[in-house]
């Protein structure tokens, strides 16, 4: 069984934490820490992925920085997300050697954990044929975009608790035309506590990975 420490790190600007998952990368590469969870919301910000094409920023960049949204390119898989607070981010740091080296079963045993958490609260999420994410009919409840350097992982998932969603008019989600993004709070009809979501979240991780939650610390890394 795999140790996993969890570490709970509030709200967080989006360049922090790329930079504290790419140390912490190149230290789980070397094996000078162990399995990590980052979990956490972010400022509002949009972020384009590998495949991210400029076009689907539909917002000028006056009107991003008139609310306040920041806008980065980066190295994880797929195309254009907003992330904002709201919304449970996790960045899984784990060394999937040396029984776990396939980018498309991660890919899903990420999705896994967020079907098993929506359905803690009563919603059946599913997958969708060619698309990533987690799915409640044809609305998107989470998505996936995670990079993989020699089997060591960063980035990961984007669930919508208490999500802003108007906010997501300011692109083409995931590239997705007329993708319609919805949230726990809006399936449900209440506000749902973003910490219990984080519970849940861990539990089903640790499961779905045959971990053991080892530790939780709160704050900043």
């Amino acid at each position: 069984m795999r140790e996993l420490t969890v570490r709970r790190l509030g709200r967080v600007p989006y360049a922090d934490v790329l930079a504290q998952q790419e140390r912490l990368l190149a230290e789980r590469a070397q094996g000078s820490v162990g399995d990590t969870l980052l979990l956490l919301e972010h400022d509002p910000v949009i972020t384009l992925g590998r495949a991210g094409k400029l076009e689907h920023v539909l917002a000028t960049p006056q009107h991003l920085a008139a609310a306040g949204i920041e806008v980065f390119e980066t190295g994880r898989g797929g195309d254009v997300t907003y992330h904002g607070p709201g919304q449970l981010v996790a960045y899984p740091i784990v060394d999937l050697k040396p029984d776990r080296c396939d980018v498309r079963r991660y890919v899903r045993d990420l999705e896994e954990v967020m079907l098993r958490t929506a359905s803690d609260y009563d919603l059946n999420a599913q997958r969708r044929t060619g698309l990533n994410g987690a799915w409640i009919k044809e609305r998107k409840l989470g998505s996936v975009g995670v990079r993989i350097s020699r089997w060591v992982t960063m980035h990961g998932i984007a669930l919508n608790v208490n999500t802003h969603l108007e906010d997501f008019s300011h692109i083409v989600p995931c590239g997705i035309t007329a993708c319609q993004m919805t949230s726990l709070a809006r399936e449900t009809g209440h506000a749902v506590p973003l910490e219990e979501v984080m519970a849940h979240f861990v539990h089903h991780f640790a499961d779905v990975f045959d971990a053991h939650a080892v530790a939780e610390t709160k704050g900043a890394l």
